[in-house]
């Protein structure tokens, strides 16, 4: 089972989705506040049912947010971003040498996000 760890940084609070193997999935951006970061959390909860709008093939269908952007980065790895309805960027991935790789790494939020605990990092 996944978990969303909260890890207080220099500059704010952030936290990092993990799959049940400890592997980091999705991260976030960093909050002011711990109340805005647990905010965070409950978006990607209810967001990450979204579609899933592949920017790396021509001519992609936009969609609606909530939705997942899988996009190429400027080394050419692939990455996803996980936007709320207001379109605001709420979690993203590491870089993936494989597509399909970053596919995976989509279902793994969408099947770990609801149900995972929240922990704060030891």
């Amino acid at each position: 089972m996944g978990k969303f760890v909260i890890k207080t940084t220099s500059t704010g609070v952030k936290f990092d989705l993990k799959a049940g193997n400890g592997e980091v999935i999705a991260t976030s951006e960093v909050y002011n506040s711990e109340s805005a970061c647990l905010n965070g959390i409950e978006s990607v909860r209810k967001c990450c049912e979204g579609g899933i709008e592949d920017q790396t093939v021509e001519g992609f269908e936009k969609l609606k947010h909530p939705k997942f952007e899988v996009y190429t980065d400027k080394k050419g790895e692939f990455r996803f971003r996980l936007k709320a309805r207001n379109g605001e960027i709420i979690a993203v991935s590491e870089g993936y040498k494989a597509k399909n790789s970053c596919m995976n790494g989509i279902e793994s939020v969408k099947k770990n996000a609801p149900d995972a605990e929240v922990t704060e990092e030891d």
